[in-house]
C-alpha cells in the first residue's frame, strides 16, 4: 500500500503510540503508521518476570523477554521510531496473574486475556499513550474499530480464522475514541507479506501464544509454583454422586476435558462441573456437556447502554468458537442470562460469552454458570 503525500501531511500531526512486542503482527501496525505519515511512538511493557532466569522449572515466559525487547526495539530503530520500555509487573501481577490464580483456585477457567485488555492495554497503556501527548493507541489485534455519527462500534477483523475481537469485548467507548488496530483490515497471510515488503525480520517470526506469562503454554507447573494448596487431590464422582475416582487437583481441569481422568468403563467420561468448596470433579457422558442456558456477570456493553429489552444475538462462548443463535435477556446493568436456540457443548465458567451482531461485538460478559 503507499500513502499519499496529502494524507501524510494530514497524519503528519497525529501522534500514535504502537503496543509493540516484537511480533510480526505489532511490527507491521507500527510500519504501516509510519508509511501513513502518522507520529509514531513504539512503547512495549515490561509485564512479568519470575524466578531469575525462568520459571521454577528453569524455563523462560513469552511477556517481555529479554530477546522480545531487542528485536522489538531493533524493528523501532528499523522504522525510525523512538521507542520506550515501561514497567507495569505490579498492575499486571496485580489484575492480571492473580486474577488468573484465584479464577483457577475456584474451580474455573480464567480468560486473563480478557483482564489484560481490561486493565492494562486499554487503561494503563492508553494512560500511558495520552501522557505522551498521543491522541491514538495502536495495537497488532486483528479487529476493526468503526466510527458512526455518535458513537464508536468494534468488529471483528478482517481474517475469520485470526479475529481477536473476543478478547476486546471488554472496551468502552472512551477506549475505542482513542483506538487504532492498523492490521484489522488484514488477513495474516497478508500481514506476513506486508512484512516482507517493509523489510521486517519478523515477517516469518511464529505467532504467540496465550497465556505470554507462562512458560511453553503449561499452566500446570507454574499453578503448583504459585497456588500448591490449591493442587488438593479430591473425589471423582459421576451424576449420582457416587465417587468413581480421583482427581489430581481441580486447577488441573477443565469443562470438557477427557484426558487425564484415568475412569475406567464402557463410555468415555469428561469433566462437566466442579466444586471447589466439596473439592470435587463431576464426570458424565458427551451429552451432559450440553446447555441451552447460561448466566453470565461483569458484563460490559461497548456502546455504553444497557439494553432495555430482551434481543436476539449470536453469542460466542470460546475465542476462537462458533457463534451460535441466542435470546440475550439483561437482568440489571452488568448480568444477563443467555438461551440458546440449540445446545452448546462445554459453556466453562470463567471463560467469556460475546455477543455478536453480524462483524459487530455488541458486548461481553463472564460465564458463571
Amino acid at each position: 500500500m503507499t500513502t499519499s503525500p496529502a494524507a501524510k501531511r494530514a497524519n503528519a500531526g497525529t501522534r500514535v503510540v504502537i503496543a509493540m512486542s516484537g511480533g510480526v503482527d505489532s511490527s507491521v501496525a507500527a510500519a504501516l503508521l509510519v508509511e501513513q505519515g502518522y507520529d509514531v511512538i513504539g512503547l512495549m511493557l515490561r509485564l512479568w518476570s519470575d524466578a531469575p532466569g525462568g520459571d521454577a522449572r528453569g524455563g523462560h515466559n513469552k511477556c517481555c523477554a529479554p530477546d522480545a525487547i531487542i528485536e522489538a526495539r531493533a524493528i523501532a530503530g528499523q522504522l525510525a521510531i523512538p521507542f520506550h520500555v515501561v514497567d507495569a509487573q505490579q498492575i499486571f501481577r496485580e489484575q492480571v496473574v492473580q486474577f488468573f490464580l484465584d479464577g483457577y483456585s475456584a474451580g474455573t477457567t480464567p480468560n486473563p486475556c480478557l483482564e489484560c485488555n481490561r486493565y492494562i492495554r486499554w487503561t494503563f497503556l492508553l494512560n500511558e499513550a495520552l501522557s505522551l501527548g498521543a491522541q491514538y493507541l495502536a495495537t497488532g489485534h486483528f479487529a476493526r474499530v468503526q466510527r458512526q455519527p455518535a458513537s464508536w462500534q468494534l468488529l471483528r477483523g478482517t481474517d475469520a480464522a485470526k479475529d481477536q475481537s473476543y478478547v476486546l469485548s471488554v472496551l468502552n467507548q472512551q477506549q475505542l475514541a482513542h483506538a487504532m488496530f492498523p492490521v484489522g483490515a488484514y488477513t495474516k497471510a497478508e500481514v506476513r507479506e506486508l512484512a516482507r515488503g517493509f523489510g521486517l525480520p519478523v515477517h516469518s517470526r511464529r505467532d504467540s501464544q496465550d497465556l505470554c506469562f507462562v512458560p511453553d503454554g503449561d499452566y500446570r507447573p507454574f499453578l503448583q509454583a504459585h497456588v500448591p494448596d490449591a493442587l488438593r487431590p479430591g473425589a471423582i464422582t459421576d451424576s449420582a454422586g457416587r465417587q468413581v475416582g480421583m482427581h489430581a487437583g481441580l486447577p488441573l481441569y477443565t469443562i470438557g476435558q477427557r484426558k487425564g481422568l484415568r475412569l475406567a468403563g464402557p463410555e468415555a467420561q469428561y469433566v462437566v462441573a466442579m466444586d471447589a468448596a466439596a473439592n470435587t470433579l463431576r464426570v458424565g457422558p458427551r451429552s451432559a456437556l450440553e446447555s441451552t442456558r447460561l448466566r453470565a456477570e461483569r458484563v460490559n456493553w461497548v456502546s455504553g447502554v444497557v439494553p432495555a429489552t430482551a434481543f436476539d444475538a449470536q453469542v460466542q462462548i470460546r475465542a476462537h468458537g462458533t457463534p451460535a443463535a441466542a435470546r440475550i435477556i439483561p437482568e440489571g446493568s452488568d448480568e444477563v442470562s443467555v438461551e440458546f436456540e440449540a445446545a452448546v457443548q462445554s459453556a466453562t465458567p470463567g471463560q467469556a460469552a460475546v455477543f455478536y451482531a453480524g462483524m459487530e461485538i455488541l458486548g461481553g460478559g463472564v460465564i458463571a454458570s
